[in-house]
């Protein structure tokens, strides 16, 4: 079979490694946990090791575990008997029998309750549990894809999530980078995205301005990709010629073309806005806090760079301060 990822963009080195990656676990029947931050396209990979895997002919069902309270996402995951509780008219089928034969994603999954995660990791180690209110045992084949962007090692040590449970679903981990991380496929996303939208909406737009991916590459992008495919959204919407220009874009953006002269200002400026601070943090980290090239990339003096350290507080040991 010919392993093909269609919606996994990237030519930077590290969605290179993701897709090394891909390769590797799609055909076996492992199971996944994606991390990473939000919007960095962690249900499409899930899709992708399906669709590249035995199983990809049987059924791609996604869960969100933060998406429901645990009384309910029980039922979701495990169905119930027609009486189970207050409102449950009908038997209902639970999403891991809907996924027999196929691919359980388990969006979200550092969001579950205790009790809910006793009950997943049953499933992972005996492939069977009993819906509620039930007293038969149901046999599943299923294949587990687990998503979050929380740190699980950290919750395991604060005794939030299950050590058991976490080793059970760490065999084989990715982690997917943030778009700041992976700039280098800002124009391959920009183009596809901007194909998608200029097809959905009926416009003419052929191009996006200098200025624009100026912008684009400056900004952090805590969103990431996903913030970047609203945005581009927006700006098709919004563009009225071929060319979407600065105007088309949210003003966090519109703000960077100018963004060497707003940091030149910043002693003027007592409470300057967030994404300065993680747009000067961000740069620092990409350039492993060599002081010096990340000066040279913000077009402002060693100096001054220094100042807006100490103002804000940046230390390369951690997060910028809230």
């Amino acid at each position: 079979m010919k392993l093909e990822f269609p919606g996994v963009l990237g030519v930077s080195h590290r969605m290179k490694e993701i897709a090394r990656l891909l390769v590797l676990v799609a055909p076996s029947d492992a199971t996944v946990l994606l991390l990473g931050e939000t919007g960095t396209g962690k249900e499409l990979v899930a899709q992708a090791i399906h669709m590249n895997s035995p199983r990809r002919q049987g059924p791609f069902i996604v869960v969100n575990c933060a998406a429901l309270p645990e009384t309910l996402l029980e039922s979701e995951l495990f169905g119930h008997e027609k009486g189970a509780f207050t409102g449950a008219t009908a038997k209902k089928e639970g999403r891991f029998l809907l996924a027999h034969h196929g691919t359980l994603f388990l969006d979200e999954i550092g969001e579950l309750q205790p009790s809910t995660q006793a009950k997943i990791l049953r499933v992972l180690q005996t492939r069977e549990f009993e819906p509620l209110g039930s007293t038969r045992t149901v046999k599943v084949d299923v294949r587990i894809i687990a998503a979050t962007n929380r740190n699980l090692e950290t919750m395991v040590q604060q005794g939030t999530f299950r050590d058991d449970l976490y080793y059970r679903l760490h065999v084989f981990p990715i982690t997917l980078p943030a778009l700041r991380q992976r700039l280098d496929d800002l124009p391959l996303l920009t183009d596809f995205f901007l194909q998608r939208f200029r097809e959905k909406y009926q416009r003419p737009i052929k191009t996006l301005a200098p200025e624009v991916l100026q912008a684009f590459r400056r900004y952090p992008w805590p969103g990431n990709i996903r913030e970047l495919e609203n945005t581009l959204e927006r700006g098709v919407i919004l563009c009225q010629g071929e060319t979407l220009n600065l105007v088309d874009l949210p003003a966090q953006l519109q703000n960077l073309a100018l963004e060497p002269e707003r940091l030149r200002t910043f002693e003027t400026e007592p409470s300057p806005p967030e994404w300065e601070k993680e747009f000067i943090f961000h740069t620092l980290e990409k350039h492993s806090w060599n002081r010096q090239e990340a000066a040279a990339a913000l077009q402002i003096s060693l100096e001054e760079l220094d100042f807006k350290i100490r103002a804000y507080g940046l230390k390369a040991d951690g997060l910028p301060p809230a």
